[in-house]
């Protein structure tokens, strides 16, 4: 999984969220749609990402805010047999 495109396309759901006036929405809307649209892989990789000081100096702010803020709530489930 490319990481760098992970962040490019983090970043720019950020870009469009950050215009809103609410910031505690924006940032829950950045949340909200990774969680929504990304697959389990993808939402593990950008986690990742956010604990490497490298790939997180990448990332938008807000897209950061969002990560750390909804970390729990965009891990992926365990599989159940």
């Amino acid at each position: 999984m490319d990481v760098d495109n992970l962040i490019e396309m983090a970043n720019r759901i950020g870009e469009f969220f950050d215009s809103m006036p609410d910031r505690p929405e924006a940032v829950d809307s950045v949340a909200d749609h990774i969680r929504r649209f990304w697959e389990p892989r993808m939402r593990l990789a950008i986690l990742a990402a956010l604990d490497n000081p490298e790939a997180s100096a990448t990332m938008e702010p807000i897209v950061r805010e969002a990560l750390s803020l909804h970390r729990i709530d965009l891990t992926p489930k365990a599989a159940t047999a």
